[in-house]
């Protein structure tokens, strides 16, 4: 496919892409409470982008059946909205993502479901840090692999592990556009600091690390979509869409 670099007027219309997906997110996750069904999720998912001239982005997506990932405790990505009920204590990792004249903008958040336990609240903050540590070494001229590796050394060198098989990824008129973006140096594409794509403006890119308190391994559900950590441990997900500028990073999906 090769990266795709976008034009200025692109880059507007995936800013309000972006701006739709960061509102009908936080209307997501401030509905969040103990008692709910997963599906309630979903289905404020599916409603609420119409509103603003957008459609949810996933369902249907290579088969995927719902508008959105709701992925709860070890659950680290892909988990389908069913009639499971969120009980006080988990922590739920929402993504979502939506099209707006033709462009995507995509976009994850996880959140306690009532109080949580001081173990979960830290991994929380944690992957939400090893975002913004990622997206601060985003800029013009640097190269993919010090995204990486900022968000590795971010997550590890507070005890956390970093998952190795799924990453981020370019995103424009397709949901999934070159490049691959690594959250650790330790994936398959073993991209260090230094090495990898140069930033260029224009680029687009998903950055989503997903970050375990136990083990970086994970395992396939029976439903061949929900991914959880192989050892049953708590997994957070924190996404944002970002444009490479002249200067700072542009966050896409923040309201």
């Amino acid at each position: 496919m090769g990266i795709i670099i976008k034009t200025d007027a692109e880059i507007a219309i995936m800013r309000e892409a972006g701006r739709i997906t960061a509102t009908v997110l936080e209307i997501l996750t401030s509905s969040v409470k103990p008692g709910m069904r997963t599906d309630e999720l979903d289905a404020i998912a599916e409603k609420e982008p119409r509103r603003f001239g957008a459609i949810p982005s996933f369902k249907g997506y290579r088969g995927y059946p719902a508008s959105l990932c709701v992925s709860v405790n070890d659950e680290i990505v892909h988990g389908i909205p069913d009639k499971r009920i969120l009980l006080e204590g988990d922590i739920v990792s929402i993504d979502y993502g939506v099209i707006y004249k033709g462009f995507q903008g995509d976009a994850a958040r996880t959140v306690a479901v009532g109080k949580v336990n001081a173990e979960a609240q830290k991994l929380m903050e944690v992957t939400e840090g090893s975002l913004k540590a990622g997206i601060k070494k985003a800029y013009k001229g640097n190269r993919l692999g010090d995204v990486s590796a900022a968000i590795e050394e971010y997550a590890e060198s507070r005890g956390y592990t970093v998952v190795r098989e799924y990453t981020g990824h370019g995103i424009g008129r397709d949901m999934h556009e070159d490049p691959q973006i690594p959250n650790t140096t330790k994936s398959l594409l073993g991209m260090m600091r230094g090495t990898g794509p140069v930033l260029k403006k224009g680029m687009t890119l998903a950055i989503e690390p997903m970050v375990n308190i136990g083990g970086w391994e994970t395992k396939v559900g029976k439903n061949g979509w929900t991914v959880s950590t192989k050892d049953g441990s708590l997994s957070a997900h924190f996404e944002d869409t970002i444009a490479i500028t002249d200067s700072e990073p542009e966050v896409l999906t923040r309201v």
